[in-house]
């Protein structure tokens, strides 16, 4: 006896749908929703291959490389920037030497300092870059126990070697100076003589400056220079932008200046 099986009813929201055979029978027929219905790409004709949105897009190649920049050259462009970094340089040893209380001292450690690389030789020695760094360290550690120098201040000096920038000392030292008095509210005096001046010269100087520019404090930085024959010339203000000359030189330049030869024959 053949078995029937009953025939399930489905929703009319199914994609099934019943429908009758040709030959009576009500089979099950798939037909596909027109929610759905796709249509061949055969319809569209050729398949076009849009451009991916701008997030999904891969970065474009990186530009052709240019040819380096030269170095700065010791120019204009080149001096302006040798500033700044011997500024940072000085800012940083003032800002140690004012923390731990030994500015003054460390004041006097540059004016040493400042007077050894005034040797060629040794400014020489130092910028020299085939000179290893030990070797360099060798000689600092010499000159710092026979100069009786601050311990920052030989640290210091052993940084710029490693860093490359001693040779930059001269306008490290010029800079230090900038902060000292900016921080001190001290007015730098350069005085510049044959031979050494008595401290009760250098202190007539250190007051006739004070008078003239209100400060409340003046260092005086003794420069020798034969040349002058005798006297001596002051140099002060800001970037030394004041000058007074009591060399004997200048007496002699103002004299021969008055003299007029041109009337003078030799027999």
């Amino acid at each position: 006896m053949e078995k029937v099986f009953p025939r399930r009813r489905l929703p009319p929201s199914s994609h099934y749908q019943e429908e009758e055979s040709r030959d009576g029978r009500p089979p099950l027929v798939h037909r596909r929703s027109p929610r759905i219905r796709r249509v061949l790409p055969s319809r569209l004709g050729p398949r076009i291959l849009l451009p991916p949105p701008p997030s999904l897009r891969p970065p474009p190649p990186p530009p052709l490389p240019q040819a380096l920049p030269e170095p700065p050259h010791r120019g204009a462009a080149g001096a302006a920037m040798m500033d700044t970094v011997a500024s940072s340089y000085a800012n940083a040893l003032a800002e140690v030497a004012k923390s731990n209380g030994t500015l003054e001292a460390t004041v006097a450690d540059m004016e040493k300092v400042d007077r050894l690389f005034a040797d060629p030789a040794v400014q020489s020695f130092f910028a020299n870059p085939t000179v290893a760094s030990e070797k360099k360290r060798e000689i600092l550690a010499e000159i710092s126990g026979s100069s009786e120098l601050q311990p920052h201040t030989i640290n210091f000096l052993n940084i710029l070697v490693d860093m490359s920038r001693i040779d930059i000392i001269a306008e490290i030292v010029k800079e230090f100076d900038a902060c000292y008095n900016h921080i001190t509210g001290t007015e730098l005096a350069v005085v510049t003589s044959v031979v050494d001046m008595g401290e009760d010269d250098v202190a007539q100087i250190a007051q006739t400056v004070k008078r003239l520019t209100g400060a409340k404090k003046v260092r005086i930085k003794a420069v020798l220079d034969p040349s002058l024959i005798a006297g001596f010339t002051i140099r002060y203000g800001s970037s030394g932008s004041k000058f007074i000359d009591m060399s004997v030189k200048k007496q002699l330049d103002e004299i021969a200046s008055q003299l007029d030869f041109s009337s003078i024959t030799l027999a």
